[in-house]
């Protein structure tokens, strides 16, 4: 018997083998593979499905033709019409703004002088399904119904590459229309010159949100056009003169028949968008092209390794990471030149000139991010902000592709600034910078002039005068810790004096910040419920007293004073979380979205609540809220995000908060610990360093931390540093059900 089951054994065991083997061969999803750029599509999140490449000057993705606040990126998932590609896009803002060079194939007749009262006016738009429809990292395609078209698109960093396949067709064409416009932008003069059978040059300068834009392209194709068709409308909108260029290129093609096209893009000349198209894709091979944008994002990604055996988790994480690496953009072309703020051709000189700067938004956790996952930018990013300096005469506030737009309150550029330097990002002229600083806090514009007369913002002197009291305050501290690392002391005093201003404003009887008149009394009545999206009237910026009375992140310590100390504190946070979501006004803010009690993770003056627990010794009430948030805000559908994404910021929450770091004072260079969601991370944080955080026994309920170790000693703090992270190590966190409410309940720091 037993010699009878020996060969047995012995081919079953080698069948084991094998099959191990093949499953061991097979090759790992790499992070890429897990982006969906779909995700915030739907809903408020506004992000576009296009091709582009980490950082990229062209955004080129499908416009569906449709006005509104849901279609700022041009495209909505509920939609099934597309009228063209156009080349540039804002990634999840609330601003329907660019929208540049439209191109469209068709083999539909193009009526070009027909008035355009809606999109179905567009003879060139088509319907298409979603179920034709893919999109990925530096790729997107689709197939045009109407016009049984294939279109993939692809990009370089200033170049949009298209593939068309036409069915068989006499009037088969490709449109190139300056005229159209979406939302908020509308085109001033427009331009198409033909220089020859397959090249087109020309510009498109418009208004909008940004008063004065202007994008130069080149357009290549792969085959002669046959012939060509070009108009030009001159069209009186109110006080702007619109000059409209279209253009419509012809071919006759067979069945499967492809054409491509190349365009390339700049802010100050033709010829640099010609010389994008040489230097970056000097042939027709599409595919390569796009297995370079490819291997663009493999390497963006790759920053940042997690182990999980839930897929889903790693989609929403890794579409997050993809999110938080599309603005800023390079602005500068492919001679170094851009259009600078002052209105004139700037060159850019030992560094990379960027642009849409979402400052309110990224401020928070996108630009401490990017020091840990993009650090070869860090030094580019401040000295573009010098450049809008001395273009502006001040640091930027929120610019789009060179226009300052002063959008938002605060001047956020400086915690961005100070948060670099003290990493240890100095590649620019610090004095330059400094001076900058104190300029912008020196303005006497955005009611900073009645901060220093008041040492608050009267609410019938300015609007929006609690939360731009509160973000000045935190910007004065910022600039008071760099007057204090350069030594200079008289600065410094001054700044932490107005840092403390926000105390100016804490109604200790309500337990909530308020607006005050000039005369000292209390703005009544008050309701913190109470929202308006009248800038003009605001108390708050798109939020009400719930949500905006927390934002003291330099003197956390100091506002849990006012509060009476821990408990009541603590209890008032509890009351943000649980009270009840209506929000009233008949003009509340859209922006206030993500809703659990009061608390709004839609809008980014919430994203730094859920930590403060940690400050007044109840990390454990952290982790169950972050872990909350985590799990109820985002998914893998297309309405995945619970509010604009803002070039990055909701992403980066959610980047951050799931490997259990959050840059509570962004400018402090300290990650307050929370609670990871996945078992394994690891950050490569360059020159051969990784830094890790392994949590132990981690589950869907094993969330609260029970003790830690940072390179094998024993942790009982609630933060790590950026140095810590800098020069690699590891971090372990035992994980487990129940609050362990000894471990680690001595406050970060604060102020």
């Amino acid at each position: 018997m037993k010699y009878t089951l020996l060969p047995l054994l012995i081919f079953l065991s080698l069948l084991a083998c094998t099959e191990s083997k093949q499953v061991a061969e097979q090759p790992q999803a790499s992070p890429i593979d897990h982006v969906d750029p779909f995700i915030g599509t739907a809903a408020h999140g506004h992000t576009y499905p296009g091709a582009t490449v980490p950082f990229g000057m062209v955004q080129l993705s499908p416009n569906n033709g449709t006005p509104g606040w849901d279609w700022c990126s041009g495209y909505n998932y509920v939609d099934s019409i597309i009228v063209g590609f156009a080349h540039t896009h804002l990634s999840g803002t609330g601003i329907g703004d660019l929208y540049d060079v439209l191109v469209m194939p068709t083999t539909a007749t193009v009526d070009f002088h027909k008035p355009i009262k809606g999109r179905d006016d567009y003879d060139y738009h088509s319907a298409f399904s979603h179920d034709e429809e893919s999109a990925s990292p530096g790729y997107y395609a689709v197939h045009l119904t109407d016009s049984d078209i294939e279109v993939k698109l692809t990009a370089t960093n200033r170049v949009g590459f298209h593939h068309y396949t036409f069915p068989k067709s006499e009037n088969a064409s490709v449109v190139i229309d300056l005229g159209y416009k979406q939302n908020w932008d509308m085109p001033t003069d427009s331009y198409l010159e033909v220089v020859n059978d397959s090249l087109v040059t020309g510009y498109r300068f418009s208004t909008g949100w940004a008063k004065d834009q202007r994008v130069y392209f080149a357009a290549m194709f792969s085959q002669p056009f046959e012939r060509t068709t070009l108009a030009e409308d001159t069209i009186m909108d109110g006080d702007v003169r619109e000059i409209k260029a279209h253009g419509q290129f012809h071919f006759e093609t067979e069945d499967q028949e492809v054409i491509m096209l190349k365009v390339g893009l700049s802010s100050a000349s033709t010829e640099a968008a010609l010389a994008a198209i040489s230097e970056e894709i000097p042939h027709w091979d599409f595919e390569a092209t796009h297995e370079s944008a490819q291997a663009a994002w493999t390497t963006a990604l790759n920053k940042i390794q997690v182990k999980s055996a839930n897929a889903e988790l790693k989609k929403i994480f890794y579409t997050a990471l993809y999110h938080t690496q599309l603005a800023p953009v390079t602005f500068e072309d492919a001679l170094g030149q851009y259009k600078g703020v002052d209105g004139k051709v700037q060159t850019s000189e030992g560094y990379t000139r960027y642009d849409i700067l979402s400052l309110w938004d990224t401020f928070r956790a996108q630009n401490p991010l990017l020091t840990i996952v993009q650090p070869d930018r860090v030094n580019d990013l401040i000295q573009t902000m010098l450049a809008h300096y001395r273009e502006y005469g001040l640091l930027p506030v929120w610019s789009l592709l060179g226009n300052e737009t002063n959008t938002m309150t605060g001047y956020h550029a400086i915690p961005v600034i100070v948060d670099a330097y003290l990493k240890g990002f100095r590649d620019y002229d610090v004095e330059e910078a400094f001076a900058a600083m104190k300029k912008s806090a020196m303005q006497d514009i955005r009611g900073t002039d009645f901060l220093r007369e008041y040492n608050y913002i009267p609410y019938d002197k300015a609007g929006q005068s609690v939360t731009r009291t509160l973000e000045y305050c935190y910007d004065d501290w910022c600039i008071a810790q760099m007057a204090k690392a350069l030594g200079k002391t008289d600065d410094y005093e001054y700044f932490m004096k107005r840092a403390h201003n926000y105390e100016n404003l804490f109604d200790a009887s309500t337990g909530f910040m308020r607006a005050k008149l000039a005369d000292g009394t209390w703005k009544s009545p008050f309701d913190p419920q109470y929202s308006s999206h009248d800038f003009s009237k605001a108390e708050y910026t798109e939020g009400n007293a719930w949500q905006h009375s927390w934002f003291v992140p330099h003197d956390i310590g100091g506002l849990i004073q006012l509060h009476g100390g821990n408990e009541p504190f603590i209890t008032k946070l509890d009351s943000l979380f649980t009270i009840s979501s209506e929000i009233r006004g008949e003009n509340a803010s859209a922006d206030i979205s993500g809703l659990i009690g009061q608390y709004a993770h839609g809008n980014e003056p919430s994203h730094h609540i859920a930590y403060m627990y940690a400050y007044a010794g109840a990390p454990w009430k952290t982790q169950e809220r972050v872990r909350m948030i985590m799990e109820s805000q985002y998914t893998t559908q297309p309405d995945g995000l619970c509010g604009n994404e803002d070039c990055g910021q909701m992403s980066a929450w959610y980047v951050m908060s799931a490997m259990g770091l959050y840059p509570v004072n962004p400018a402090e260079g300290i990650y307050v610990l929370g609670s990871p969601i996945f078992e394994e991370v690891a950050i490569d944080m360059g020159q051969g360093k990784k830094f890790e955080v392994i949590a132990k026994n981690n589950s869907k309920e094993n969330i609260y931390v029970q003790s830690a170790t940072l390179n094998d000693q024993p942790l009982t703090r609630l933060y790590l540093t950026h140095e810590e992270l800098r020069v690699g190590g590891k971090l372990v966190l035992e994980m487990g059900p129940t609050p362990n409410k000894e471990w680690a309940v001595t406050a970060p720091p604060s102020m």
